[in-house]
């Protein structure tokens, strides 16, 4: 199978973002989509906030770590194991 047989848009992505899923034994939400890629951004929900540095390198705000998985295995032919085994915790919207 390769990405091209895989019929997933962006737009169907996007209707993830506030999806609540468990990774790696975390629960975590998906905040936004990457368009290169493509890949899902998760914010863990259970772990304290870490200081976030700034676009140019400087610390302001506290906010929960996030984790980027990509849509994709790495030779492109299916999706990749993280995203397979991503647990979903709400219903889809």
């Amino acid at each position: 199978m390769d990405v091209a047989d895989l019929n997933l848009s962006l737009e169907q992505l996007r209707e993830l973002i506030g999806v609540r899923v468990e990774h790696e034994g975390m629960h975590c939400e998906i905040i936004e989509i990457l368009e290169d890629g493509p890949a899902l951004i998760l914010q863990n929900c259970e772990a304290f906030p870490v200081i976030q540095a700034d676009q140019h390198g400087e610390a302001h705000r506290k906010v929960p770590p996030t984790m980027t998985i990509p849509i994709f295995a790495p030779d492109r032919r299916g999706l990749s194991a993280p995203f397979l085994n991503l647990d979903l915790i709400d219903e889809l919207p």
